[in-house]
């Protein structure tokens, strides 16, 4: 028997060498922002720069998914604009998710500073769940504080004050080749609001070119308050963003961002407002505020299990288009995705999560069915499309028009996003199409039927 020391010593060491489970997706080190319910006001709805804010649960297999590419954007924005993520999971950080309309992970959401200060405009991100995608949606919303000049425009910006400003401010001049502006200069002009006016000029204003010595583009150069070309201190070091700041701040500070916590006000104006309060709004403010709701989880797709369901559905000569995930044979029922890891598995997820991005936005989208091997016309189905029976098939078809379409992912990825960007591309007509075989739709029954209006699904 070991003696007790020896004892204890062994079940700490075990202890330690078990895996330590994070409470959140993200580590100290990402260069994900951690934003809770505590601090969002402060460090996004409060700043000046632009931010996308990604609400996620740490189970959620599509936001562990979006994870490196998440990570890989808030790298290439760093210094331009602010890349965040909130547990919605934590139950402190409950109400500011269903604040926001969370109802299903990851959601991403771009909050952009409006002209009120701490009432940003927040938009819901759409677009493809890829790091290029997220840093183009995030850098188009970045506000444009600079003034693009003109040789006829040059004096009087020099000579204007900033606001109501008895002296002239501090300037900065980008003088470049580009008709765009770009999103470091703009990101500059943000840091700097109200304490030095940011422009561009293009290269084609030759007055203004030659006034200032500019030889080459781009060319920065900054004039000190009430300062003329004479004064104009020229930059000769990397046009990134650091070195920019420092150089910018020997004649004005940028803005602080976090912006600072107002202090909290003395204990006794707070029992004083407390007292001068009624009773009823009193007893209103202590009760408990209702919890917001969890965010709802995707439903699953409707499963077609007879001949006859599949047909009504889809295969008649006016059915509009539907989408068909032929499942393969040891995938009989539909269960959680979180349980099982097969491609059947995630298209189905995948589907469904589909189905209810567009019915939470209210757009119309043409059904997404599941069919299990199960049912006696899937066999028959594979074989005029001349598919493989033991392989997991998503393909598209319009009986009206006599047209279908496969889904062929690479590398098997049957993820939200790749099936999301197929679904969109044939709602917008989008790629090429089959014809149908002959047999594949149902010919319709030779006695008269009382007329019945269906709705129609089809591409936009």
């Amino acid at each position: 028997m070991l003696p007790p020391s020896s004892a204890v010593f062994l079940a700490a060491s075990l202890l330690a060498a078990l895996p330590v489970q994070a409470d959140g997706l993200y580590t100290k080190k990402s260069p994900v922002l951690q934003v809770t319910s505590k601090n969002y006001d402060q460090l996004i709805a409060q700043s000046n720069h632009t931010s996308i804010v990604e609400f996620y649960a740490p189970w959620c297999g599509h936001c562990q998914n979006l994870k490196p590419a998440y990570e890989k954007a808030a790298k290439n924005l760093d210094g331009l604009a602010k890349v965040a993520a909130i547990n919605c999971d934590e139950d402190a950080n409950k109400p500011i998710c269903g604040q926001m309309g969370v109802r299903g992970f990851p959601t991403l959401k771009i909050v952009i500073p409006g002209k009120k200060p701490g009432k940003p405009r927040v938009e819901d991100y759409q677009g493809a769940r890829t790091a290029k995608a997220i840093v183009e949606a995030v850098v188009d919303r970045i506000p444009n504080h600079v003034r693009r000049l003109t040789d006829k425009d040059l004096d009087g910006w020099l000579a204007s004050t900033n606001g109501d400003a008895a002296a002239t401010t501090p300037k900065a001049i980008l003088f470049t080749d580009k008709g765009t502006t770009s999103a470091l200069i703009r990101a500059l002009a943000i840091d700097f609001l109200g304490a030095i006016q940011v422009a561009q000029v293009r290269s084609k204003e030759t007055a203004a070119v030659e006034r200032f010595g500019v030889t080459a583009f781009p060319t920065v150069v900054l004039v000190p308050a009430g300062g003329t070309e004479q004064d104009a201190i020229v930059y000769d070091g990397e046009l990134k963003k650091a070195p920019l700041v420092a150089f910018l701040s020997q004649v004005a500070a940028p803005n602080p961002d976090p912006a600072p916590v107002p202090p909290k006000k003395k204990k006794a104006d707070k029992e004083e407002k407390q007292a001068a309060q009624p009773d009823d709004a009193k007893a209103e403010e202590e009760s408990p505020k209702s919890a917001p709701a969890a965010p709802v989880p995707a439903p699953p797709i409707e499963l077609l299990t007879t001949p006859e369901a599949l047909a009504a559905a889809c295969l008649e000569p006016k059915s509009g288009t539907c989408v068909l995930a032929l499942l393969p044979e040891e995938q009989q029922e539909q269960t959680e995705p979180e349980t099982e890891s097969s491609a059947a598995q995630v298209a189905l997820a995948s589907l469904a999560e589909v189905t209810h991005k567009h019915a939470l936005h209210k757009s119309k989208l043409f059904p997404l069915y599941g069919v299990p091997a199960t049912n006696g016309a899937a066999k028959a189905l594979r074989a005029a499309l001349a598919l493989a029976e033991q392989d997991l098939e998503i393909v598209a078809v319009n009986g009206r028009r006599g047209w279908w379409r496969k889904y062929e992912p690479a590398d098997a990825d049957f993820s939200i996003e790749r099936v999301d960007a197929w679904v969109d591309a044939i709602r917008l007509g989008e790629g090429s199409k089959q014809k149908l075989p002959e047999g594949v739709i149902v010919e319709e029954a030779q006695e008269e039927e009382k007329p019945v209006i269906a709705a129609e699904h089809d591409e936009l």
